[in-house]
């Protein structure tokens, strides 16, 4: 009789073993982004419409800003050699044909010769800002996208929050893989929001910087430009 119960209860261990080694041995799901970002919900919308503004706005700036600087390493050096040679014609014809926003700054002060200094440094002055105000349009949006971003996906993963304990408070009891597993794929928004205000920031003080190296250089060739007309002669 013992020997049966033995043998039973040595049976009944083996077929709970084998039932529980395939659940053991089945390897754990595996985490794609993809599938992380869908989980985010409908939050994820408007932040992938804030990452391709950022973008967009970047691409475009960052290109019209390399162009506006470019064939500008010999200009003042030319326009100071038809100057000082009195070929004004030449000298605006070359301003002309290089359409930057440093040589449409010279130009106006080109055309204002013969009128009093100030009035040239004014006129330059005025041109000056334009000209910036152009290179840095839209900029701006990027440190607005930079500010909005993480706070969206703040809102995505609290409203997700409340959306869990409204169903815990439905159901009347608490499941902590119900929690566990809702709040993670909820504050995947939050993770993606902190990303794209990341690289919205650092695009955008990547902007502000080519900015300011062309103001720095168009400042300096200003004063360069007056300097020449003040010399003796001039």
């Amino acid at each position: 009789m013992i020997a049966l119960l033995i043998q039973d209860t040595t049976n009944a261990l083996q077929d709970t073993a084998n039932a529980v080694s395939p659940a053991l041995s089945q390897p754990a799901p595996e985490l794609h982004f993809i599938d992380l970002l869908f989980k985010g919900g409908w939050v994820m919308v408007p932040l992938a419409f804030l990452a391709f503004l950022a973008l967009v706005i970047f691409v475009e700036r960052y290109l019209t800003i390399k162009k506006s600087t470019k064939d500008e390493s010999n200009l003042m050096v030319q326009i100071r050699s038809y100057i000082q040679s009195g070929n004004l014609e030449g000298a605006s014809a070359l301003l002309r044909n290089n359409n930057s926003p440093l040589s449409r700054m010279l130009q106006k002060g080109l055309k204002r010769i013969g009128r009093p200094i100030k009035d040239i440094e004014g006129a330059i002055e005025n041109v000056g800002k334009l000209e910036v105000s152009k290179l840095e349009k839209n900029i701006s949006i990027l440190g607005i996208v930079a500010g909005i971003a993480p706070m969206l996906g703040f809102v995505g993963t609290i409203v997700g929050v409340i959306t869990i304990f409204h169903q815990v408070s439905i159901k009347g009891a608490i499941e902590i893989g119900t929690i566990s597993g809702g709040l993670y794929t909820k504050m995947i928004t939050s993770a993606t929001g902190l990303i794209i205000g990341i690289i919205a920031y650092v695009l955008y003080h990547i902007l502000n910087i080519m900015v300011e190296k062309i103001i720095l250089k168009m400042e300096t060739d200003a004063i360069d430009f007056i300097d020449l007309l003040e010399e003796p002669g001039k």
